[in-house]
């Protein structure tokens, strides 16, 4: 039997968009539709060649991108006389991204209110607990799936498709890559994302290690993180995985 990382997808296609939108920093009522429909494709193809669970939305979002970006390269004759007849063909997307992006800060923002109720009533507060709160993730915000895969995609450019295929089926090489990394977290209780592929010798190496890491988020076992948007990504061991110090 081959050996296949199923990660669900928690983010849906507009959380993609936004990331996009955000990490080239356009504006969002002027959508440069063609370069964030190529890069929103090339995610798409990624995510699916990682056999990641895609749910329909995300096609159906490709379709849509790929209908206003045919409207919007009609000639200059037939968009003038589309624009005459029509609104711009973003103007629904951005409605649907404003709305959603607001919905998103608002549950953020109960997020940070509920995380600050827990921290004022938390008990037996010590020097040591400060301490373990700097390791377990005090400052940081866990890192989307998006992020993870655009830190890994600077790599995968190097490597055939046809080779990352083969990768997948060998089983024992992403479960012993799985156990590896759990033991180095145990010596060393945060990795920078980027400092996990120096000594890799091989691209085989390269890609079964990120596969590893794939798995382990999806056993809960790790999570990512960053202090600041698009900055350098962290893994760590969950919280609640961690053994507290004598």
């Amino acid at each position: 039997m081959s050996y296949k990382v199923r990660l669900e997808i928690f983010e849906g296609p507009l959380d993609l968009l936004l990331f996009l939108i955000k990490r080239e920093e356009v504006n969002i009522y002027d959508i440069p539709i063609a370069k964030i429909t190529k890069q929103y494709l090339e995610y798409l193809d990624l995510m699916q060649l990682l056999d990641l669970q895609l749910a329909g939305e995300f096609l159906v979002m490709a379709s849509t991108l790929m209908q206003i970006k045919s409207k919007m390269l009609l000639p200059p004759e037939e968009q003038e006389l589309q624009e005459e007849e029509q609104e711009d063909p973003r103007t629904e997307l951005v409605r649907k991204l404003m709305e959603y992006k607001k919905f998103k800060e608002a549950a953020g923002r109960l997020e940070e209110l509920e995380q600050a109720r827990l921290e004022t009533f938390r008990r037996g507060v010590t020097p040591a607990s400060f301490a373990a709160e700097e390791e377990t993730g005090e400052g940081y915000f866990e890192a989307s799936l998006f992020d993870l895969i655009s830190a890994f995609s600077k790599i995968l450019k190097t490597i055939p498709k046809k080779e990352f295929l083969e990768i997948i089926k060998d089983e024992f090489t992403v479960e012993k890559t799985v156990h590896d990394l759990l033991h180095l977290l145990v010596v060393k209780p945060v990795i920078y994302f980027s400092k996990l592929f120096e000594r890799a010798k091989s691209k085989t190496e390269i890609i079964t290690t990120f596969l590893a890491v794939l798995e382990l988020i999806r056993l809960k076992e790790i999570m990512v993180r960053q202090g600041t948007a698009f900055s350098e990504i962290q893994i760590m061991r969950r919280p609640e995985h961690i053994k507290a110090k004598p």
